[in-house]
């Protein structure tokens, strides 16, 4: 049983740069110090670059892909995001992410099924495998603790 990491796709990113999800344009700035955590790549923003933080809504999208609504559990947040060009994700869990996470999964239709947390230190891939194993879980997002910030995805490939 497989997964890929999903960072925020760059078509995604260019429609938000227009207007993000909450219907407001974003606010695009140069990083005057490295470190805030780009959902675009998920790396982190270097000093100089040009970056954008709007709102983003994970949950819906995905949903909207299936065809589902995912009710109350629609919620959308703040994320960062390279403003221009971008090199995109590598494959696996990300370096930058190795922090206390929380993984909450979802069910196909779009309704929470619980989270998983996930300390530092522990093997990201092993827990992830983990939470896969019960066959009502489509979709995996990955969140910090301290203010439940979506950093990325996991779906079943």
């Amino acid at each position: 049983m497989g997964y890929e990491i999903r960072a925020i796709d760059a078509e995604t990113v260019g429609a938000l740069l227009d207007r993000d999800d909450a219907g407001r344009e974003p606010r695009v700035f140069v990083a005057e110090e490295a470190g805030a955590p780009l959902r675009c790549c998920l790396g982190k923003a270097e000093a100089g670059e040009r970056i954008a933080l709007l709102s983003y809504a994970p949950l819906r999208r995905w949903a909207a892909e299936r065809g589902v609504d995912p009710g109350a559990y629609d919620e959308q947040g703040p994320v960062f995001v390279h403003a221009g060009d971008c090199p995109g994700a590598k494959p696996g869990w990300p370096e930058a992410h190795t922090a206390h996470r929380m993984l909450r999964a979802y069910a196909a239709d779009g309704h929470i099924l619980g989270g998983r947390h996930l300390a530092a230190g522990d093997d990201p891939d092993t827990t992830l495998r983990e939470v896969f194993e019960d066959p009502e879980v489509a979709v995996v997002h990955v969140r910090a603790i301290e203010f439940g910030c979506f950093h990325f995805e996991a779906r079943r490939d």
